[in-house]
């Protein structure tokens, strides 16, 4: 049976290098995949792309708003989907992939993060964590030497608390840190204590 799963950890655990490892070990085996990411992360343009170098061209780029199972229902020939930064998907496209599930017995492999700079869900996580037959979480450490499970955002090389959800790495000098607990909240009270 085809399941769907969601890998989801802090920035810097290595979900999108996986994601390429897990590529590659389907065709190397000469399986056919597709590789989909949604449009708003324009990083790496149309490339999945992991921070130790690794990348590779998605097949398909996906619209805000588009009817994934549209897309989806008659593809055949496919081994497994990959969807890298998942978070960015409606509830509704998460719904969409696993019909792909059920109805064409295809797996689908869902990566991205369980919550925003601000501790809050993201819409297609949120679905994920409720819908998938498997959630995994792929681990990393913060500066303390702890398990880092939580995401600070900062701009200009200062953290920052305030500001849409969506905001892309490298990006208008936005970039993120994953941290312990402890040392998330550290920071979040220094950053309110000084405005």
């Amino acid at each position: 049976m085809a399941k769907l799963y969601f890998r989801y950890g802090a920035m810097n655990c290595g979900k999108t290098a996986l994601l390429l490892q897990t590529v590659h070990n389907y065709e190397s085996r000469n399986m056919n995949v597709l590789v989909l990411k949604p449009k708003v992360d324009t990083k790496g343009d149309k490339k999945v792309v992991s921070r130790i170098g690794l990348e590779r061209e998605v097949d398909h780029l996906i619209s805000k708003n588009e009817d994934l199972y549209s897309y989806l229902k008659d593809i055949t020939g496919v081994s497994c989907i990959f969807v890298d930064e998942a978070q960015f998907l409606k509830k509704e496209q998460i719904d969409d992939l696993m019909r792909i599930v059920v109805d064409n017995e295809i797996p689908v492999i869902c990566y991205g993060l369980r919550t925003d700079f601000n501790t809050n869900g993201f819409e297609g996580s949120t679905r994920l964590l409720q819908l998938a037959h498997s959630i995994e979480e792929m681990k990393t450490i913060c500066d303390c030497g702890a398990k880092a499970t939580l995401n600070a955002r900062m701009v200009d090389g200062e953290f920052v608390f305030d500001g849409e959800q969506v905001a892309i790495d490298g990006e208008k000098e936005v970039t993120y840190e994953s941290l312990c607990p402890k040392c998330y909240y550290k920071k979040r009270d220094s950053f309110y204590r000084r405005k």
